[in-house]
């Protein structure tokens, strides 16, 4: 086993050695390979990721930051054609904004026992504008097939010295070789933030580099102009990374977002000194961050805009005086009078005024808006800082740590927490996209505190079910459920705004081919009240027939049929958004001529620390069989210190719904 062990590396070093990574080089041994050997399941691989970041002086403009990318690309199958597309992020502040230059790609396949290269033309690069804050570079590499490589590369010319993109050492999909180098001149200290479970340190150097200055001398005499440079000397520091065969983050259940827990590492700008100059402070706390947004014309001052919604507000409030009967009115008219874009950022777009004269606004105009209001009937309202699922959880102190804002009101009897651009939402019941850890409440001079954004309120979905079973195996009855908070919203997201007919086909499909009739919500646009959907079914093929006997499971088509847990370990905190209780009322009629011969045994387990509960209870009584379940999960997130105990939970949890009723005939 050994003398294998030892084959195996020398290959893999013979093969690193042999390798070209220039631009162009790809061999013929890249393109005939069929799977990673380190990863038989990665639907394509990294070959080769390479990036350097470093600062030039621009005469007349200062420092700018330079970011130049080479990746080279190896596809599998037709799955692993989505890392053929490639977007890129360009920052804008104002009048200034990142540049692309230099993109250059090409495929290679192989036939006939020849390389074949495709350019990527200019015609298959694509611009466009995210949001006045961010332009976006979409490219595509042609004629992909599986077993092709694609090489790309391309050069970032940023004005923003103090804003420098992570340095990704991990993707979904492995890596074979990583080169990565960070250089900035000594005039510029950086504080360097990891994350994730790889080992990573870079070698660090110092290196001598200078400026040239172009210097022009007007001379009134007989020479004119004479023209001189001049050198300034200085040290740069210089970041190097090499790694080899970093594996790829599979992704898990139940993770608010992987990036959270992707190895990366984060160039934070602490202050800037330059010869014959201040030392320039950047972002260096939470304190800091909090107070350049809130300086900003484009979230303080809207803030504290008036003048333009006071005369709708008197007419609301002027009958009203309990301070949570206000909170709700003016939640409900913000969002039934102003429409959400579909743009995030916690900057206004439009500003509140024109947002409100239009009728639409992204999260920020909506938001603040909402929170002015609120404050100007009298409630002790602030903004919210938060950041999205799928922005990740801002762990470095950063701008770009969040992404979105929210209301926080506080009232007597505790705070309430209120998003207007989700027209399903409802006070304390936020959208699942912005259920991420917490949230920074911002006060009037730029101050923060933290507060979770987690719900501590059970969302509900309690079923009833009413079943007449066939001899044959065949079922037919009828179904109830009333889903509350969160579960409501999620139905009402998922039901409201799509065709019917298309809902009921994917209800259907679900159920594994269920047949439904007679399908009903009540409550679906009335948020004050649970949701309540019920229908008829007719579903085959239910039990099991044998001899005399009749063997089925009594949850039917609504047993879970897999647990969502499947790993042996597991190193990040499970994320289910909220605490959640299902239950289930389940009566069954058997066929004619049928006695029950056995039931399963009632249960009940629960996780340590009462994290989740699970009871179950069955009787049998003439022709009937009622089955009482209730699953409980108790906190919006379980700690990995946890994952054995969860798992074994929800391995139980399939086993025992699982279990089959015996009849027999009478």
């Amino acid at each position: 086993m050994r003398i294998l062990v030892l084959l195996i590396s020398l290959c893999f070093s013979i093969t690193a050695f042999a390798q070209d990574y220039d631009f162009g080089k790809v061999s013929k041994e890249e393109l005939l390979e069929k799977f990673n050997p380190l990863d038989s399941t990665a639907n394509a691989t990294y070959l080769y990721k390479n990036r350097r970041t470093y600062f030039q002086y621009n005469q007349g403009e200062g420092f700018e930051q330079i970011t130049e990318v080479h990746e080279r690309i190896k596809i599998y199958n037709q799955e692993g054609f989505d890392y053929a597309t490639k977007q890129i992020r360009l920052y804008v502040s104002g009048n200034s904004k990142e540049e692309i230059s230099g993109i250059k790609g090409y495929t290679y396949n192989l036939k006939g026992g020849k390389i074949e290269d495709f350019k990527l033309s200019k015609n298959g690069i694509f611009d466009s504008e995210l949001s006045k804050y961010a332009n976006q570079v979409k490219f595509t590499m042609p004629n992909i097939k599986p077993g092709s490589v694609i090489e790309y590369k391309y050069r970032i010319l940023s004005p923003f010295i103090s804003n420098v993109d992570e340095f990704i050492l991990q993707h979904d999909i492995p890596i074979k070789k990583l080169e990565a180098r960070f250089e900035a001149p000594e005039y510029f200290s950086f504080k360097i933030n990891v994350k994730g479970y790889l080992s990573v340190a870079p070698v660090v150097e110092t290196k001598r580099d200078k400026i040239i200055f172009q210097n022009k001398e007007r001379n009134y005499g007989v020479q004119g102009t004479t023209f001189s440079t001049s050198n300034l000397d200085f040290d740069k520091k210089v970041d190097t990374y090499n790694l080899d065969n970093i594996p790829a983050l599979k992704e898990e259940s139940y993770v608010n977002n992987m990036d959270n827990y992707r190895s990366s590492v984060k160039y934070e700008l602490s202050y800037t000194k330059f010869p014959n100059s201040n030392i320039e402070y950047y972002s260096t706390t939470w304190e800091d961050v909090v107070k350049r947004i809130y300086k900003s014309s484009d979230f303080g001052s809207e803030l504290d805009k008036k003048g333009y919604y006071e005369d709708d507000i008197d007419a609301l409030i002027s009958s009203v005086s309990d301070p949570a009967t206000r909170v709700a009115v003016i939640f409900n008219f913000v969002k039934s009078k102003i429409k959400w874009n579909g743009y995030h950022g916690y900057y206004t777009d439009k500003g509140v005024k024109k947002a409100y004269k239009e009728q639409v606004g992204n999260v920020a105009d909506i938001n603040l808006m909402l929170t002015s209001m609120l404050k100007y009937a009298g409630l002790n309202a602030y903004p919210v800082l938060v950041s999205t699922r799928r922005n990740g959880i801002p762990i470095f102190p950063t701008r770009e740590g969040y992404n979105y804002v929210v209301s926080y009101v506080k009232l007597i009897d505790g705070v309430v927490l209120l998003d207007a651009t989700s027209k399903y939402s409802e006070p304390n019941v936020l959208p699942y996209k912005v259920l991420n850890w917490q949230g920074r409440v911002i006060s009037e001079h730029g101050g923060s505190t933290l507060i979770d954004l987690y719900p501590k309120q059970k969302s509900k979905n309690s079923i009833a079910m009413m079943a007449t079973l066939s001899e044959n195996g065949d079922i037919d009855g009828g179904c109830r459920s009333i889903k509350t908070n969160h579960r409501a919203l999620t139905f009402r997201e998922s039901y409201n705004d799509v065709n019917k007919d298309e809902y009921l086909e994917k209800l259907e499909n679900e159920y594994n081919g269920i047949e439904i009739a007679d399908y009903e919500v009540k409550n679906d646009l009335d948020l004050s009240k649970p949701i309540v959907e019920s229908y008829k079914f007719v579903k085959e093929s239910q039990a099991d027939i044998i001899g005399d006997k009749i063997y089925f499971s009594p949850f039917f088509f609504l047993k879970t049929s897999e647990s969502p847990f499947k790993l042996e370990k597991r190193e990040f905190p499970v994320d289910f958004g909220y605490p959640s209780m299902t239950s289930y009322r389940i009566i069954i009629n058997i066929p004619e001529g049928y006695k029950v011969e056995s039931i399963p045994e009632p249960v009940a387990f629960m996780m340590p620390d009462n994290l989740g509960v699970f009871k179950y209870n069955i009787s049998a009584n003439g022709n009937k069989v009622q089955l009482l379940v209730d699953s409980e999960i108790n906190e919006s997130i379980i700690s990995s210190i946890y994952y054995d105990a969860l798992k074994a939970y929800f391995s139980q949890l399939v086993e025992k719904e699982a279990e089959q009723i015996v009849l027999t005939k009478a």
